[in-house]
């Protein structure tokens, strides 16, 4: 079984849509194995988003993501990585196809209602994010 991390962004719990999201995943033959809210702050977004940290949007990230709770998740199922990113769609709510979250319910490029780990690296991404947000004894 794969395992894979998730996290519904702040713009997901305020329209609470967080229901619906779960369900879709559960839907789909998946397994949520950890589940909890929090708030980040800079500290983690720095280190979770490094790959934006000298842009300059990445203010807007912070503030963003530090504007609500958040709810981290691991899930586990046959190809969960690809299974996820397919519910979700892509990054850009404007090319995703009705039926993916995304193209059902974000509003923009930023308030995209979820992270989900890096199809391109699978193994290293998901056990990288899973440590970060539960742990290392998940």
């Amino acid at each position: 079984m794969e395992k894979t991390y998730v996290m519904l962004k702040p713009d997901a719990v305020k329209r609470n849509l967080t229901g619906e999201i779960i369900k879709r995943i559960e839907s789909k033959g998946l397994k949520i194995v950890n589940i909890k809210m929090m708030q980040l702050d800079e500290k983690i977004l720095i280190e979770h988003y490094a790959h934006h940290a000298s842009k300059p949007f990445f203010p807007e990230i912070v503030a963003f993501m530090t504007s609500g709770p958040v709810i981290p998740m691991i899930i586990e199922g046959e190809d969960a990585i690809k299974k996820v990113k397919m519910l979700i769609g892509p990054t850009k709510w404007f090319d995703a196809q009705p039926g993916s979250l995304r193209g059902d319910f974000a509003s923009s490029v930023m308030e995209n209602l979820v992270h989900c780990t890096d199809p391109a690296d699978p193994e290293g991404t998901a056990e990288v994010e899973i440590n970060r947000f539960f742990g290392e004894n998940v």
